[in-house]
């Protein structure tokens, strides 16, 4: 598989020395790469409305920095320049790939494009300021405003993100008939195959911030609810009430990553109590996962 590294940090030295036309660069110069990531989930690179739905107000929406935000943007970028964010995502990339090989699985692309993006350091405020997307084999993007804390964990959240891309090239996403146990098995296997290339310790805010009696209630309560269908349904469940409420989703009383967590650790037991490794389990269906985890009563 050819890695193709976008130099993002090129262009935004580019986008920052720009001041017209700054909306137009960021669509056609650092995101037309990923136009066909972008045209799977009927995002256009301009909307053919002004001020309508396009790849401007999507990645905004998914916590990346707003195109005026110099100063912010300018710090983020040489901090990223400082600690060789391109290089380690290359490395962690290729540490994938090498994982894929080695265990006889596949990704449905010829090529894997990758790019990193600066986020808003207060719309990803939970997040450690650091998120990703994986959905489509073949692209990769992660956004982060970096930190002591996501510095290190940037190869942990890029392998996450490769298996999105491997998940589904064996499983579709069927957004409108997804249930929360499909998702909460795709994100935990996703972290389990982080752990798996990385340890436990660089794992990401969605797994690690719940103690033991939050982490019991949360499947307690999930526990009746696995069948649950539809992406904006489900994604209450997943990100909890406060990133519920800011996507528009109804709030159900969970606290942050509620879903990332129970699926992360319903993937592990279920690894554990049947003696299963990572690439095995990336293979199995949700419901054998589910059902055989032990976390649940089925």
């Amino acid at each position: 598989m050819k890695i193709i590294m976008e130099e993002t940090l090129e262009q935004y030295e580019t986008l920052f020395s720009i001041e017209e036309g700054r909306e137009d660069y960021y669509r056609y110069s650092m995101m037309k790469p990923f136009e066909k990531m972008w045209s799977t989930i009927n995002v256009p690179l301009k909307a053919q409305q002004p001020n309508g739905y396009d790849v401007l107000m999507a990645t905004n929406m998914l916590g990346y920095l707003n195109v005026s935000d110099t100063e912010i943007g300018k710090q983020a970028l040489k901090k990223l320049t400082e600690v060789h964010a391109l290089q380690t995502a290359h490395s962690s990339l290729n540490d994938c790939v090498k994982f894929i090989d080695e265990n006889n699985l596949k990704v449905n692309a010829d090529e894997l494009r990758f790019g990193v993006y600066i986020a808003d350091p207060k719309k990803l405020e939970l997040h450690k300021g650091y998120c990703g997307f994986g959905g489509i084999p073949g692209f990769i993007q992660v956004s982060m405003y970096p930190n002591s804390y996501n510095i290190p964990r940037l190869p942990a959240v890029i392998a996450h993100e490769f298996h999105h891309n491997l998940r589904f090239s064996y499983f579709d996403w069927d957004y409108g008939n997804v249930t929360l146990g499909d998702y909460l098995i795709i994100e935990g296997l996703a972290e389990s195959f982080a752990k798996e290339l990385y340890g436990e310790n660089l794992l990401g805010p969605w797994v690690t911030s719940f103690d033991k009696e939050e982490l019991d209630y949360s499947i307690e309560v999930i526990n009746d609810l696995l069948d649950v269908k539809g992406f904006a349904e489900v994604s209450s469940y997943m990100f909890g009430d406060r990133i519920a409420q800011e996507q528009g989703y109804q709030p159900v009383g969970l606290a942050p990553f509620t879903g990332y967590a129970v699926g992360y650790h319903a993937v592990q037991s279920f690894m554990k109590v049947n003696n299963v490794g990572i690439s095995e389990a990336s293979l199995l269906s949700s419901d054998k996962i589910i059902t055989n985890c032990g976390l649940f009563s089925i």
